[in-house]
């Protein structure tokens, strides 16, 4: 039987911290690695105790839990550390600061708790969680801060198949929704999601997404 999934947790809300360490600890397969009040002491508790995943309130005080996931997940951190975004604050600009600060996924704290498991099962895994819709939503609000970058589409290191998939990842759609567009199956998809974060050294979709603006492959 392999180990179970860390997950430390970090939440101002004394009830809420204990709620989702109550939630996680009843599944066999994880378990509560540690528990903090502010962004600053879970910094320090991720190096120290080395959670697979790390629940992350927006709202902090010492160190708000953007910045932490900043500092836990940012592209340029030597050993990042997954992190799942959970705040009541259900704000685009919040989805977008945190995703931008190197988050994994997103999730409203009033979402079920058969959801909060399977994102943070998905986050752990390494696969980005954040509802297709939000992500068209926001690359639509937020396209245009997204800086272009030199290299155009020919220069990349994929084949048509997988950039008309890159495309329409960048569109917001799901495997499901991409595998009916192509007329392929989900695990073909799957496939070509691998394939495409390998070539480009992307760590999800949400790079992913990122990466297609900034090099014109989407308008």
């Amino acid at each position: 039987m392999s180990a179970p999934t860390r997950v430390l947790i970090c939440d101002d809300q004394a009830m809420i911290r204990a709620g989702l360490a109550t939630i996680v600890d009843a599944q066999p397969d994880l378990e509560v690695a540690g528990q903090c009040g502010d962004g600053r002491t879970a910094v320090r508790l991720a190096a120290e105790l080395k959670p697979d995943v790390v629940v992350m309130d927006v709202r902090m005080p010492v160190l708000d839990g953007i910045e932490a996931t900043r500092l836990l997940a940012a592209a340029d951190v030597e050993h990042p550390v997954k992190v799942l975004v959970v705040t009541t604050f259900n704000l685009d600009e919040y989805v977008y600061e945190a995703l931008r600060a190197g988050a994994s996924g997103f999730l409203l704290k009033d979402a079920p708790p058969d959801r909060l498991l399977h994102a943070i099962r998905t986050v752990a895994l390494g696969q980005a969680l954040l509802d297709p819709d939000v992500t068209r939503r926001l690359v639509g609000q937020y396209a245009a801060r997204i800086r272009p970058a030199p290299g155009a589409p020919r220069d990349l290191p994929l084949t048509p198949r997988e950039l008309e998939v890159l495309r329409l990842i960048a569109d917001g759609l799901s495997n499901s929704e991409i595998a009916a567009e192509l007329v392929i199956s989900r695990e073909t998809v799957k496939t070509f999601v691998s394939r495409i974060l390998t070539k480009l050294g992307l760590r999800d979709r949400v790079q992913a997404v990122v990466f297609a603006y900034r090099h014109g492959l989407v308008p």
